[in-house]
């Protein structure tokens, strides 16, 4: 069993909130929009990273950091992308892959609305957690935590980080 913490749209913004929840994972999982590098470095020296870059993200991340991340967490398929949209509307650049192979979980960041909808359709759960950073629209800072155990995903918590 995996407890994983994710995150997405940091903005450049890391704090002891934040790496609370960080210590209590197994593994972070950030959907980007990372902004400076100081905030995977934070996490990275605690706990495994699995991290995708944002169009915020400069050259730095853009070499570290993968535009999308597909890998397997025990049996669960999972891919993380910046701008993945939802289900029925999921961005053109990825569209075609998604319907002719589908993840069992799809997670993605950039619009700082915290979601979590299952997909009917191509069969996976969808997860955006919102956004951790204190810049942008969102009124209330989220991340979200889970654990994967096996093929199943399940304990799914919001974590509310308070006003930005």
């Amino acid at each position: 069993m995996k407890k994983i913490l994710l995150l997405s749209d940091t903005h450049s913004h890391i704090d002891e909130a934040i790496l609370k929840y960080v210590r209590q994972a197994d593994e972070v999982w950030h959907a980007g929009d990372i902004g400076d590098l100081k905030v995977t470095d934070a996490i990275k020296a605690l706990k495994p990273l699995r991290c995708v870059y944002g169009n915020i993200d400069n050259d730095q991340a853009r070499m570290e950091f993968p535009l999308n991340n597909r890998f397997f967490c025990e049996e669960v398929d999972v891919w993380i992308t910046h701008i993945g949209g939802y289900p029925g509307k999921y961005n053109q650049a990825i569209r075609t892959e998604i319907q002719n192979n589908p993840p069992k979980l799809f997670i993605c960041g950039h619009s700082h609305i915290l979601k979590v909808q299952f997909d009917k359709k191509l069969n996976l759960l969808h997860m955006n957690p919102g956004a951790c950073g204190i810049y942008g629209f969102h009124q209330v800072r989220t991340m979200l935590r889970f654990e994967i155990e096996g093929f199943k995903i399940q304990n799914l918590e919001i974590v509310e980080l308070g006003n930005r």
